[in-house]
């Protein structure tokens, strides 16, 4: 099987779309039968600051940043039940699956989905006023239920970040993956070599990684620039930690 047939992408059904307990719904309309696809990963996150932050981290500065981050992790539609907030995020894989799934999502804004695309996941979203301390509105936030990678170099970033290679099997993943040879450990945005009280380990000997987060570990304890950042590295560590 060749690279094309097993291309991978990314899927969050966001707290929106769980409030509104369409789960169900979404999953039959991203299933097989619709799409072609099979499963290749899922998990239930409680999605933190620091995922939520690197998930949208290429609109870091923009007016909607600060919105967006507490949407995806769960605070604008349960903000008095922290026990609510989470996301499933999935992993599909099938010849040209990011395609497929942006196909059945529809666009991103659900208003423009409703008139274009009608049917679609996002045709079933909303648009909400993003205030600011005065109550003026300055923004639009887009409560568009699902997340699906826009192209493949964003479906592998965002896999990436979403997922460790053990959580995905062997067999479906396409990615490059090392056997880190030493630890490391993460704590209060520092890389460290040795544990400290209430760091969180990244690596261990032993662990299968991904090769690009190995690289980039490796880069920064040598005091280089790596070529993702160690934030995106260790949020995928701190998925549900405690």
């Amino acid at each position: 099987m060749d690279y094309a047939e097993r291309e991978l992408t990314l899927v969050l059904i966001k707290p929106d779309g769980l409030k509104n307990s369409i789960t169900g719904y979404i999953l039959s309309q991203l299933s097989g039968f619709h799409t072609g696809l099979h499963f290749a990963a899922a998990k239930i996150v409680a999605v933190s600051e620091m995922l939520a932050s690197e998930h949208y981290a290429e609109h870091r500065g923009k007016s909607f940043f600060p919105p967006v981050v507490e949407y995806l992790m769960g605070k604008a539609h349960y903000p008095k039940d922290p026990a609510a907030r989470r996301v499933v995020a999935l992993v599909y894989q099938g010849p040209q699956a990011v395609t497929k799934i942006r196909e059945v999502c529809g666009p991103t804004n659900p208003h423009v989905a409703r008139e274009q695309k009608p049917g679609t996941i996002r045709s079933l979203g909303t648009l909400v006023d993003v205030l600011d301390k005065d109550g003026k509105t300055v923004d639009k936030r887009m409560d568009n239920l699902i997340h699906a990678s826009s192209g493949i170099p964003d479906a592998e970033r965002e896999i990436k970040l979403w997922f460790k290679p053990n959580d995905i099997p062997p067999l479906m993943n396409i990615y490059p993956v090392s056997e880190s040879a030493e630890f490391y450990f993460f704590k209060e945005g520092k890389l460290l070599k040795a544990y400290e009280a209430g760091a969180v380990r990244l690596t261990a000997p032993g662990d299968i990684v991904w090769a690009s987060d190995y690289e980039a570990l490796k880069a920064l304890d040598a005091g280089k620039t790596p070529a993702v950042s160690l934030e995106s590295v260790a949020a995928k560590y701190l998925i549900n930690h405690a």
